[in-house]
């Protein structure tokens, strides 16, 4: 008899599902059926008696086979896709299921990153391993992990990961971030800390041939924001002899790659004044010292100072954190976005380069180049869209799974 617990879905909620998106709210679950001797027995979600962490199978309301995943009723995400196998096919060998899983992503990571790269090598549902995010990152010829383990989907399965991420990565030192307030929606406990051999909390990687610090202990996330480094790279070809405003700066990054590309003066802005620390031990790190400096300010507040004062620049980095988490968030995040986009546009010279980011999955392609549109007529500017960009490759989109779409990048002429 099988033994594995199926989940009902109500009607017409398979269609999100079919099309790729890989998890199951509470309120689409019409009921659960389970195996007892004498045959399925079907109870509500509440009712039923499987444990968290299982291995189910959902099925649409009509009774079609959707695919596995790793259940949590604590959860209002209650089932979060695994695979489009059956799930006695994934239990004939965990071990194998999940290497291949590792496997797979870290091969995909090969295509476009060097072996001396820093990168994400997993990222989580776009992946097909919920929950999971997994850093790596090369300093000095050590290579550290930073993980992430941010459901049950996948502390379920921990050992199995972990163990195909040594056999395949064969990491020097892993450093776990599962310090996040996410895992409490999923009845987890926040944890951080080494797993086996101690390493570096603050630690040095090359990217686009600059030096940087990171900061995997303590830093925001895993320490360092790897998707935008392409686009780091192509923001050189517009900052040669140029003036450059690097906001919500972080690390410097966007400041040092301009200073690479020889522009004449870089000014990176943070409200952290832990951030700004770290940017000055990253300009000493490179040598920028005469063409960079880090400021501790609200870059609100910045940009109205630079508009009343007549201060100019050639180039200027928008990079915000994500302004809304939350769906009914968007009008006051729209708010905040058009406001910095406006008055940096103001403080721009003639013809002068408007790199301006989201990183908020809720703040849609549509909505981001809306709220430009509007930014430029308030500001009584024109626009040129002279790129759009993304996250780079080791951030890879799910199709049906709109959140790994994350990022926008308008590289912008403004007159």
């Amino acid at each position: 008899m099988n033994k594995i617990v199926r989940i009902m879905l109500k009607p017409k909620e398979d269609r999100e599902i079919s099309q790729g998106f890989p998890w199951v709210y509470d309120n689409e679950i019409s009921t659960v059926k389970f195996p007892l001797e004498e045959g399925m027995k079907t109870s509500s979600l509440e009712e039923c008696a499987v444990e968290d962490g299982t291995i189910v199978e959902v099925y649409s309301n009509a009774g079609g086979f959707l695919g596995s995943g790793v259940i949590n009723k604590k959860s209002k995400i209650t089932v979060r896709m695994i695979s489009s196998l059956h799930a006695d096919k994934i239990l004939e060998n965990m071990k194998s299921f999940w290497a291949k899983k590792i496997r797979d992503a870290v091969n995909i990571r090969n295509l476009s990153f060097k072996s001396d790269d820093s990168c994400r090598l997993v990222f989580g549902e776009a992946d097909f391993i919920p929950g999971l995010i997994v850093e790596k990152y090369v300093s000095k010829g050590k290579l550290y992990l930073v993980v992430q383990f941010l459901a049950l989907a996948c502390e379920k399965f921990r050992n199995e990961i972990l163990s195909s991420l040594k056999d395949f990565v064969k990491p020097d030192f892993i450093y776990e971030r599962s310090d996040a307030a996410v895992r409490e929606k999923e009845g987890l406990a926040e944890k951080a800390g080494w797993i086996g051999k101690t390493g570096q909390e603050v630690i040095e990687i090359e990217e686009n041939g600059v030096l940087l610090l990171v900061d995997i202990a303590h830093g925001q996330k895993t320490g360092y924001f790897l998707d935008q480094k392409f686009n780091r790279e192509k923001i050189k070809k517009f900052c040669h002899g140029k003036k450059v405003l690097d906001t919500f700066t972080h690390t410097g990054a966007f400041g040092l790659n301009a200073v690479k590309a020889g522009a004449r003066e870089v000014v990176s802005v943070d409200i952290s004044q832990e951030a700004v620390d770290m940017v000055e031990k990253n300009i000493s790190l490179n040598g920028a010292e005469e063409k960079m400096k880090a400021v501790c300010a609200d870059v609100f507040d910045l940009l109205k100072q630079y508009e009343a004062s007549g201060e100019k620049f050639d180039v200027i980095i928008l990079d915000p954190p994500a302004f809304t988490k939350k769906a009914g968030k968007i009008e006051k995040a729209y708010g905040g976005y058009k406001e910095i986009n406006l008055r940096a546009m103001r403080i721009l010279n003639e013809g002068g380069i408007l790199v301006s980011c989201s990183c908020s999955h809720y703040f849609d392609e549509n909505t981001f180049y809306s709220m430009l549109m509007h930014s430029a007529m308030d500001s009584h500017k024109r626009v040129q869209v002279l790129e759009k960009l993304g996250a780079a490759p080791d951030h890879p989109i799910l199709l049906g799974y709109s959140k790994s779409e994350y990022l926008k990048c308008a590289v912008c002429r403004v007159i």
